[in-house]
């Protein structure tokens, strides 16, 4: 186990740059997430972290050790990639093994460490069989056996479970996570889900463009965004930004452009006549019969809850319900929002006020 610290560091491709001065710590046997949308750079950093890519500048240190110019077998970290890269002419403890017996370990050894993270993933009655014979999750389990046998300082994940449907993906998250409150080991994963962000990390660094946006803990970047970038992309479905401008009278009151008043939280002080992003997330909207009219656009029912997409204002917003409404296109329904939900970004910065 190892702590990592990124120091400035900087990535460009030719002229173009790709990581624009990037730092932060991860602590020791800490699990941290990169997200971010495809571009970002959290595929190039993880890279540069692995011994990958070349840095152009900054640090980059695992245990305290700079390893800029290390190569990536001696920066002891192991990585499972999103394709699970196995030899299909080896059996799975073959290709478990396969790294230690590259390094000269002795077969006896191979196997005495092969075994424990065979069972640790569930694979113990599978070790004879070859890949072609394995379902995707059993060939991922491989994959991260393949990095567990070899003990390192450092996990990295890079989009692992891309490949995989939506319930065995829901399977895997909950068995990497506890597979790292069992082996206490750094992780660093790379992932565009925030979904798998929120209900896997430690820490999520959300990126955009080569910059960190915000750091913090999952419940942290829900509930106090930064901005607007984080704000819209933490959170399914995505919160609602309305764009208003605060009342010059009538106290904690924010006006859509049709008139439409909206409730602001009275611990927010807003400057009368500033133009704002009004930010309430789908689920803290709630039925009231006193409440805002918002006119039905089209119903979602998912079973548990209800999915429905409305007009407010003549502005469209999504609301989700945690009931079943029987509702049709074109039906007036009353909403009513809770103050202390409302999240407020100047509308010019972005920023969160």
């Amino acid at each position: 186990m190892a702590p990592v610290q990124f120091v400035n560091v900087r990535k460009s491709f030719g002229s173009t740059p790709i990581i624009k001065g990037v730092s932060f710590d991860i602590a020791d046997g800490e699990f941290v997430i990169l997200v971010g949308p495809s571009g970002c750079g959290k595929t190039t950093l993880l890279r540069m972290l692995a011994g990958l890519e070349n840095i152009t500048a900054g640090e980059i240190r695992i245990g305290g050790r700079v390893v800029n110019r290390m190569p990536p077998k001696e920066r002891d970290i192991a990585m499972v990639f999103q394709n699970y890269a196995l030899y299909p002419h080896m059996t799975v403890a073959e290709n478990m093994g396969f790294s230690l017996l590259m390094n000269d370990v002795p077969r006896a050894e191979i196997e005495q460490r092969v075994k424990p993270a065979a069972e640790i993933l569930g694979l113990i009655g599978l070790l004879d069989r070859y890949p072609r014979q394995l379902s995707g999750g059993q060939r991922q389990r491989v994959a991260m056996g393949r990095a567990i046998v070899r003990n390192p300082q450092v996990f990295l994940f890079d989009e692992p479970l891309s490949n995989l449907d939506a319930k065995l993906r829901v399977q895997m998250r909950a068995e990497i996570k506890e597979l790292h409150q069992r082996l206490k080991t750094t992780i660093v994963y790379v992932t565009h889900d925030q979904i798998e962000a929120m209900t896997m990390a430690d820490r999520i660094v959300v990126m955009r463009d080569g910059i960190v946006e915000q750091i913090g803990r999952p419940l942290e970047l829900y509930d106090h965004p930064a901005n607007l970038f984080v704000a819209g992309f933490i959170g399914s479905p995505a919160m609602n930004m309305i764009a208003c401008t605060a009342a010059a009278k009538g106290g904690n009151v924010a006006m859509m452009a049709d008139g439409t008043k909206l409730p602001l939280p009275a611990a927010i002080p807003v400057p009368p006549g500033r133009a704002i992003v009004y930010g309430v997330r789908p689920e803290n909207v709630r039925l009231d019969s006193e409440g805002l009219a918002i006119r039905v656009v089209v119903t979602e029912p998912t079973g548990s809850e209800t999915q429905v997409v409305a007009r407010l204002g003549g502005q469209e917003v999504t609301l989700v319900f945690h009931q079943r409404l029987e509702v049709q296109p074109g039906d007036e329904l009353r909403v009513g929002i809770n103050p202390a939900d409302v999240h407020v970004f100047d509308r010019e910065t972005g920023q969160r006020i």
